[in-house]
């Protein structure tokens, strides 16, 4: 039977740097939000390496405003679905809260 590699890529390269390189690599690495050793694995592929629009915090933060929108059309749907009036103060609300997160977005 043969034996099935753990690791896709189970070949591992090792290489030193000054420290003043490192810190370029790091600085690097962190703009794209990404580690030391991902940002030089993508270098040495000649990947195209693009700086995200917006930060990993400030898409976490995105993240839960689109989460708790979620819950609050969830709600609202449910009421539609038993029959209840909708607020529109509601809706109206949950409107604003995505033109929010879109200017955050643009």
């Amino acid at each position: 039977m043969a034996k099935i590699p753990k690791r896709i890529e189970p070949k591992q390269v090792s290489f030193r740097v000054s420290e003043q390189d490192y810190l370029k690599l790091s600085q690097s690495a962190k703009t794209l939000n990404m580690s030391v050793a991902s940002f030089a694995k993508k270098k040495a592929q000649n990947a195209r390496l693009v700086t995200p629009k917006i930060s990993s915090d400030d898409a976490k933060k995105i993240a839960y405003q689109l989460s708790m929108i979620g819950n609050n059309l969830n709600q609202l749907t449910k009421l539609a679905n038993e029959g209840s009036s909708i607020d529109t103060q509601s809706l109206l609300a949950i409107k604003e809260q995505v033109d929010d997160i879109w200017q955050q977005l643009i």
